[in-house]
């Protein structure tokens, strides 16, 4: 039953024959035990992370990037290469040369260095180009070695590439360039040092640092996150040799991970510190603030969880073993959170209480009022709800609009650094051979081999195409495969036209005039394939995240509004953050190298912020909720929630920012994707659309915004996230009568326990 506008909400009497003391719930029965067993709890975490690591070092990775889609032509075709004994169904190495002098004169020492390659681990056979025409630029100074390997990119050694490329390399002399392309060459090159992510780490705990003004304070959280990001990657790993877990994987599981285990520990760190202000010991106040943090961040986890586990309604491959590994990593750091930080707050509760009571005796000599600045800004968006509003959406769907745009594909050696063997490769191959020699679509044609060159010969004609190759039969002569090289680069719009155009206008009268089967495939069309499936499963994906995520919210708060508004101002942050990676990556503002959007990304990202997203809106509202039960007004209540938790979700937000934006000096571009993405989007979500927009709508709906009918909250099952369904509330203070228009809040701070 709601509390009456502006009054208290009434206390319940003790219970006769039992002591006046609240009783705690499951958490905090939860941090009792781990501070009775602190150092047990301790230990068990530390062997934990210890076995894990000693057993993943063991088992070593499995990682598989398995982008299959059956039902594509780019799949069909795969399919097809391998039955039919294609020599396109392997993978390979180009070993380019360049010399400006003319490659004649350098066969010689060309030769006896692809003599050398060819006896080296890993290699199956070597393609001179002086044995192939077609493989030496028209003005002679640039060529290319074909190198088949014995297996798929990902099954060679990366040792075995590592030879091939310094084989090649010491060939060099004089005016001979030498470099290597291909993904198996990609794959081995280094990724770069952690120096970026440690940075962002420093950041996190410079935040820290100065939010708690304590070494230790701040190192707690910190602890907290890297035991559970540390146990999560040693489970990731073994996981991999059940499911298919894509090799990018781990640098995202360290991104998300330390991102979110340090938000966890910080709101139920916060609310210790304000349990202990309050004059409660070092045990009672972790019972109390895992009582009512605990609750939350267990919650805001399960928000995370099931919109990670939505992209499993994708069926994406690899997409959903990442999206598994993600959601074990969250679940990890809510264990942290939840066993571990209640032990290290035991052991160093009495100097964490020293600190943090001679802090507040300072501000309170200074006559500093914890909360007032973040409660006048609540208070001032009351006052002009509608302009805020209108402002801050009007910004966030202006940096929305180029998401309308995006353009989706994957990075290739063109996105890699300029200094990197393959870049250079890539480079020279466009140079010698046209832009779209990096990336030809694999035409395969079923039929004899009249067809194949029929099909050969209209193809060469088509729009959009610089030549295409000789039919070539495969080795049972059941289809033949024809090699069609774009005008324009792999990334280019124009390629991605080419590959609808030659399926939806040229394939269908070929197959009517030859009675051949033809299908397009190769990793150009195939990264369509991908592209063009996202944008058709994303309307399910987005439906099922906010569904479950929204339910979730309606179990938590009691109310129909508060996840409605969740749900569309959680959209509105993150279109803004995709229309903003579009401006940057897409459009190449900044100085950022231009290029397609990872198809992948925009559903990963949605899945991630979405998450978040709903993490800092249970903060926030969770402390409103609070407050509304306990006899605040709903004006009121959105001030005090404000004065107890903006600070902590603009804290967990900077680090956030902090540990995301470390990620952006990454080497890969998708990687620096993903740090740039979730960065922005923690920035518009925070201090936009938490700061601006939640009061503004909440002050707009009043006590509508608590409001479910009767008959669906008879039929929900209850859930208690502020702790207002625990017993005796006899230790909560009367709330003196408040004004509506008060700036300042000289009522004492009411508890969930």
């Amino acid at each position: 039953m709601s509390p009456t506008r502006g009054a208290a909400a009434p206390v319940a009497p003790p219970t006769p024959g039992r002591p006046d003391k609240p009783r705690g719930g499951r958490f905090g029965s939860l941090a009792g035990w781990a501070q009775r067993h602190r150092w047990a709890a301790l230990l068990i975490w530390v062997a934990v992370l210890a076995a894990v690591t000693l057993v993943s070092g063991a088992a070593g990775s499995a990682y598989k990037n398995n982008f299959a889609l059956p039902g594509t032509d780019s799949q069909a075709a795969t399919d097809l290469f391998t039955k039919h004994g294609s020599a396109q169904a392997g993978d390979s190495v180009d070993i380019v040369l360049k010399d400006n002098q003319g490659l004649d004169g350098r066969k010689a020492g060309v030769e006896k260095m692809l003599t050398e390659v060819k006896g080296l681990p890993g290699v199956a056979d070597v393609r001179s180009p002086y044995a192939d025409a077609s493989a030496v630029s028209r003005d002679g100074t640039i060529g290319y070695a074909t190198v088949t390997l014995d297996g798929k990119a990902e099954a060679v050694p990366k040792e075995d590439i590592t030879a091939i490329i310094d084989t090649a390399k010491s060939a060099e002399s004089g005016g001979l360039q030498v470099e290597l392309g291909g993904e198996a060459v990609r794959g081995a090159q280094e990724k770069g040092s952690p120096t970026a992510e440690l940075a962002g780490i420093l950041a996190a705990v410079i935040i820290l640092g100065l939010l708690f003004g304590s070494l230790v304070a701040a190192s707690v959280p910190l602890i907290t996150a890297l035991f559970a990001v540390g146990s999560a990657l040693g489970l990731i790993v073994l996981a991999s040799h059940v499911f298919t877990i894509a090799d990018f994987t781990p640098p995202i599981t360290m991104l998300v991970g330390l991102g979110v285990g340090i938000d966890y520990a910080l709101l139920i760190f916060y609310r210790y510190r304000h349990e202990l202000t309050d004059g409660a010991e070092p045990a009672e106040a972790t019972r109390k603030a895992l009582d009512a943090a605990g609750r939350t961040v267990f919650f805001a986890g399960c928000t995370v969880i099931i919109a990670l586990l939505g992209l499993v309604a994708l069926g994406l491959g690899s997409l959903q073993g990442v999206a598994l590994a993600l959601a074990l990593t969250v679940l990890t750091t809510m264990a942290a959170s939840l066993i571990l930080l209640p032990a290290l707050l035991a052991v160093f509760g009495r100097r964490i209480q020293r600190h943090v009571l001679k802090h507040a005796a300072r501000a309170e000599a200074n006559g500093k009022v914890e909360g007032r600045r973040w409660r006048a800004l609540a208070a001032a968006v009351q006052r002009r709800p509608l302009p805020a509003l209108l402002v801050a959406t009007f910004a966030l769907l202006a940096l929305s609009a180029p998401a309308l745009s995006m353009r989706l594909g994957f990075a290739d050696a063109g996105n890699d650094p300029a200094t990197t063997t393959s870049r250079q490769a890539y480079d020279l191959l466009a140079e010698g051979f046209g832009p779209g020699f990096n990336g030809p679509l694999i035409v395969l044609v079923q039929g004899d081999e009249a067809a194949g060159q029929g099909v050969r010969s209209e193809l060469a004609e088509a729009e959009g195409v610089a030549t295409a190759s000789p039919a070539m039969p495969s080795e049972d002569g059941a289809l033949s495969t024809v090699i069609v090289y774009p005008e324009t680069s792999p990334q280019a719009e124009g390629t991605a036209d080419l590959v609808h155009h030659l399926r939806d206008d040229v394939a269908p009268g070929l197959e009517r005039d030859t009675g051949a089967e033809i299908l397009v495939g190769g990793s150009v069309a195939a990264s369509q394939d991908f592209a063009d499936t996202v944008s058709q499963r994303l309307p399910l994906f987005v439906a099922v995240v906010v569904g479950m995520s929204s339910l979730l919210l309606m179990l938590v708060f009691r109310s129909v509004w508060i996840p409605v508004k969740a749900a569309l101002l959680n959209l509105l942050s993150i279109s803004a953050a995709l229309g903003a990676m579009t401006l940057v990556f897409q459009y190449g503002w900044f100085g950022v190298q231009q290029g397609p959007i990872e198809a992948f990304l925009p559903v990963l990202i949605f899945a991630i912020v979405f998450g978040l997203s709903m993490d800092y809106e249970v903060f926030l509202v969770a402390r409103m909720r609070e407050a509304y039960v306990h006899g605040d007004s709903p004006s009121q209540a959105i001030r005090t929630g404000f004065r107890y938790s903006a600070r902590v979700v603009v804290a967990a937000a900077l680090i956030m920012m902090a540990v995301f934006s470390g990620f952006i000096g990454a080497g890969e571009s998708m990687i620096k994707m993903i740090g740039f993405g979730l960065a922005i989007a923690v920035l518009f979500d925070a201090f936009v659309v938490r700061m601006a927009l939640v009061p503004a709508v909440l002050a707009l709906l009043g006590k509508a915004a608590w409001w479910m009918p009767r008959w669906l909250d008879r039929i929900l099952p209850r859930v208690d996230v502020e702790g207002e369904a625990l017993s005796h509330r006899a230790a909560i203070p009367q709330a003196p009568q408040a004004t509506e228009d008060e700036t300042e809040d000289t009522r004492p701070e009411f508890t969930s326990v």
